[in-house]
């Protein structure tokens, strides 16, 4: 499958986008970017103050174009032509 990043998270894992096989869900996909590039990428989307029951994920993580919030969350299931973007959170105010 096709991973892009944006914004920092390009920075972070030092690519605007890579391939990625052998996975079958987003949190697999995590686990994968955290142990083959950098844990960071999983402590942004997954341990800041502003994660919790209501926010699973601080940032976004687009499947084929939907946010995995409204699909099954870090259990949405991952195929090997899926299209995947991942996005930190916004800032503004």
């Amino acid at each position: 499958m096709k991973v892009r990043f944006y914004a920092t998270f390009r920075e972070i894992i030092g690519r605007k986008e890579i391939e990625v096989s052998g996975v079958t869900t987003v949190g697999e996909l995590l686990d994968y970017l955290a142990e083959h590039y950098t844990p960071e990428i999983k402590k942004q989307l997954l341990e800041t103050p502003r994660v919790g029951p209501d926010k699973p994920i601080d940032g976004m993580i687009l499947v084929n174009g939907h946010n995995v919030l409204h699909l099954r969350g870090l259990e949405t299931e991952l195929k090997g032509d899926d299209d995947v973007r991942i996005f930190p959170p916004a800032g503004g105010g």
